[in-house]
C-alpha cells in the first residue's frame, strides 16, 4: 500500500500555531496560565488518522484549520486538519459522514480496482518499458503453462495412468530415469555455457526457449508411441533442463535491468507473483479445453495436437517481443559494437533503448556471417595473410595493450571466403583498452568497405603496397580513437551504460603476453 504525501501551503496569512488554540472554539480550548507555558495540554494532542469512513470523514466544521500537507492514496485526496485539539486527516473529495446517504461512483471503483491491481503485480519504480515486458510474459506463461498441462497428460496417457494394464512400478522407474537423466544434462550444459548467459543472454534465452517448446512437441508423441517412452520423455526432459538453467541464469540480469532505485528484491518478487497467476490462467485454460470435451475420448486425446501449433506460436511471440522489452545497460562486445558504429556513422551514442532494437534476438550459430566481422581473440595460425601478421606483431611495443591484423579463411565444403578483423588484447588490458581496440578496429572496417580496398585484398595478399596501406590505416584510424574516446566514454556514462567492465566471451578473453627481448 501506499500514499503520496504533499506540501500544499496554507492561505492564510495569520496561521495559528498549533499549541495557540482559535478563539472561535473556546469550548475545547484547555486555560492556559498567563504566567506560566505548560507543556502538559500540549503533548495531549491527538492524531487521528482516519482514511475511510467513519464520524470524522468530510470537513465537520468551518473553524477547521487546513494544514499544508495532503495525502493521496488509492485514488483518494485527503488533508490534515487542526481543529483546536487534535489533527485530523479528512476526505477533501466530498466524502459523505456515517449518516450520510450512500453514493456508488463506478468510477472511483474503477480507478481504486486498477490501482491495487498494479501495486500487486507491478513493483514501485521500474523503468517505463516493464509494463510492455509484463504484457508479452502473460501471453507467454498462459499458453506455455497450458502446454505443459497437456503434455503432462499425454505422457500420463503413454505410461499407462488411469488406466488398468497399468504397471506403477514400471511407470515410477521410467519417470525417474528421465528426471534424473536431465538433471545430469542440465549440470553439463551450465557449466559449459556460463560465460555465454552474460555476453548473449537474448540469444540463448530465446534458443533455450524454443527448445523448452520444441521439449514438449516431443511430450505430446510419448502416447503415439509408448514403447519408446523413456527416451522420448528423456530427450525432452533434456531440452526442458537446458531451458530452465538458462532462464534461472539470466533472470537476475533481466531483474537488474528493470530496477531503477536498486529495488532488485521487490522486482523478483513481483516476477515471482506475475509467474504463478500467469501459469495458473493457463492451467484453467487448459483444465476448461479438457471439460469441454469430455465427453469425447477420441477428440479429447487428439487436442493436444490441434492446439500445440497455435498455442507454441503465441508462447515464442511472447518470449520474443518480451525480450525486445529488457534494455540491458551492461556492455557486451555486440552491444559495444553497435554503440561505436553508431559513434563513427552519425557522432551519437544510442541509448540502452536503441541497442536493444538493433540486437539480434536470433540462434546462436547465424550470428556473425557478415563480411569484415571483428572477432576478439588471439591470431589463427591456420589464417592466410601470414606476413601481415608477423608484421602486426612485430610492431607491438611495452606501451601497447592490443594490436589489430586481418584473418581469411576458407571454411566449410565450398571452401567459403571469409574475412576478419582480429583485435588481439594484451594480458593486464583495461576496459579503456578494449573500448580503444574495438573503436579503433570499427575505423578499419570502415575503410575495408571501401572498393581501393577490396581491390588490393583481392589482388595481391602480401604485398608491399598492401602492407604500407595496411600500417597507413592503423596509424590514422589510431588518431580518430585518441580524438573520440573521452567524449565518447562521457556520452556512454550519461546514458547510463555500465562502463566499469566489459563482459566477455570464454574465447574473447584470451589474452597475450609481451616479451621485451
Amino acid at each position: 500500500m501506499q500514499s503520496t504525501l504533499c506540501y500544499t501551503p496554507s492561505n492564510s496569512h495569520n496561521f495559528p500555531l498549533p499549541w495557540k488554540s482559535p478563539k472561535q472554539l473556546t469550548s475545547r480550548t484547555p486555560k492556559f496560565s498567563s504566567k506560566t507555558l505548560t507543556l502538559n495540554n500540549t503533548l495531549r494532542t491527538q492524531i487521528t488518522y482516519e482514511l475511510e469512513g467513519g464520524l470524522n470523514n468530510g470537513l465537520e466544521s468551518s473553524n477547521q484549520v487546513q494544514l499544508p500537507v495532503v495525502i493521496r492514496r488509492y485514488g483518494k485526496v485527503s488533508r490534515y486538519f487542526w481543529d483546536g485539539n487534535r489533527v485530523q486527516l479528512l476526505s477533501e473529495d466530498g466524502g459523505s459522514g456515517a449518516g450520510a446517504s450512500f453514493h456508488f461512483n463506478l468510477d472511483n471503483v474503477v480507478e481504486v480496482s486498477s490501482l491495487a491491481v498494479r501495486n500487486f503485480f507491478i513493483p514501485k519504480q521500474v523503468s517505463e518499458n516493464y509494463i510492455g515486458y509484463v504484457k508479452w510474459k502473460f501471453l507467454h506463461r498462459v499458453f506455455s503453462s497450458a502446454l505443459q498441462v497437456l503434455a503432462t497428460q499425454a505422457m500420463f496417457r503413454a505410461i499407462g495412468i488411469g488406466y488398468s494394464r497399468s504397471f506403477p512400478s514400471a511407470a515410477a522407474l521410467n519417470w525417474v530415469l528421465k528426471d534424473g537423466l536431465g538433471r545430469l544434462s542440465r549440470c553439463i550444459y551450465t557449466a559449459s555455457l556460463a560465460s555465454a548467459f552474460d555476453t548473449n543472454l537474448k540469444r540463448v534465452r530465446f534458443s533455450t526457449s524454443l527448445l523448452f517448446t520444441m521439449s514438449i512437441g516431443v511430450e505430446l508423441l510419448t502416447p503415439l508411441f509408448p514403447q519408446h517412452f523413456l527416451l522420448l520423455a528423456s530427450l525432452a526432459n533434456i531440452a526442458k533442463q537446458m531451458s530452465l538453467a538458462c532462464y534461472i541464469a539470466t533472470s537476475s540480469a533481466i531483474h537488474r535491468s528493470f530496477a531503477i532505485a536498486d529495488n532488485l528484491a521487490e522486482v523478483s518478487a513481483k516476477f515471482q507473483i506475475q509467474s504463478v497467476c500467469f501459469d495458473n490462467l493457463g492451467l484453467m485454460l487448459a483444465a476448461a479445453l479438457n471439460m469441454l470435451l469430455k465427453n469425447n475420448q477420441r477428440l479429447q486425446a487428439s487436442l493436444p495436437f490441434i492446439v500445440y501449433p497455435f498455442f507454441a506460436a503465441a508462447d515464442l511471440l511472447g518470449i520474443y517481443q518480451g525480450l525486445k522489452h529488457v534494455h540491458l545497460q551492461t556492455l557486451t562486445k555486440d552491444r559495444l559494437e553497435i554503440i561505436l558504429d553508431t559513434w563513427i556513422a552519425i557522432r551519437h551514442v544510442p541509448s540502452p533503448e536503441e541497442v536493444s532494437k538493433e540486437e539480434d534476438v536470433n540462434f546462436m550459430w547465424s550470428k556473425g556471417k557478415e563480411p569484415w566481422r571483428i572477432r576478439i581473440g588471439c591470431l589463427n595460425s591456420k589464417g592466410q595473410l601470414p606476413k601481415l601478421s608477423m608484421m602486426a606483431m612485430q610492431s607491438v611495443c611495452d606501451k601497447d595493450y592490443y594490436f589489430i591484423c586481418i584473418e581469411i579463411f576458407d571454411r566449410g565444403m565450398a571452401r567459403t571466403r571469409e574475412q576478419d578483423i582480429l583485435l588481439c588484447l594484451r594480458e593486464g588490458a583495461r576496459t579503456v583498452d578494449v573500448i580503444m581496440g574495438l573503436l579503433q578496429a570499427c575505423y578499419v572496417r570502415k575503410a575495408l568497405h571501401s572498393s581501393r580496398w577490396e581491390s588490393m585484398m583481392n589482388d595481391c595478399d602480401s604485398s608491399d603496397l598492401v602492407l604500407r596501406e595496411w600500417f597507413k590505416l592503423i596509424e590514422d584510424s589510431k588518431q580518430f580513437v585518441q580524438r573520440d574516446l573521452g567524449l565518447l566514454n562521457e556520452q556512454m556514462a550519461a546514458l547510463g551504460w555500465a562502463t566499469k567492465n566489459i563482459l566477455l566471451t570464454a574465447e574473447e578473453q584470451l589474452r597475450y603476453s609481451y616479451i621485451d627481448e
